[in-house]
């Protein structure tokens, strides 16, 4: 498999994980009823708030697109910004819920792979690596 069908695919588990991580909480009895209050884990929820989130998750959403478009530089430092902007995103989700734990673990390997791959393999005359 080439880099950028790996990357791609990549993002899609990483996108599919992160929607169903939510999916799962929304379901554990007592949460829904807490974010209808206006609160959630003791944050309140405003617009500019779901606004965050939004641009958040669109990261991942937009990556299985750029992961196949871009070349070069372009793609690499792409690749890694919104990974490593993920995973903090996912790693702040703070939920101790097993399984969020279990879904931020293979979120977290599956973009820890997409930034060792757009920095250690060459496959591509687009993404060769600089020295």
């Amino acid at each position: 498999m080439d880099r950028n069908t790996r990357l791609f695919t990549l993002w899609i588990v990483v996108m599919f994980n992160i929607a169903f991580a939510d999916i799962l909480s929304f379901i554990t009895p007592g949460v829904l009823e807490e974010m209808m209050t206006g609160v959630a884990g003791g944050i309140k929820i405003t617009q500019g708030l779901l606004l965050v989130f939004a641009v958040l998750l669109e990261l991942p959403i937009i990556m299985i697109f750029l992961s196949r478009t871009l070349t070069g530089a372009a793609h690499r430092w792409a690749n890694t910004v919104a990974a490593v902007v993920t995973m903090v995103f996912v790693a702040s989700g703070g939920s101790v819920y097993p399984h969020y734990i279990f879904f931020a673990g293979v979120e977290v390997a599956c973009l820890l792979i997409i930034i060792c791959s757009v920095w250690t393999q060459v496959d591509s005359p687009g993404l060769a690596k600089t020295a």
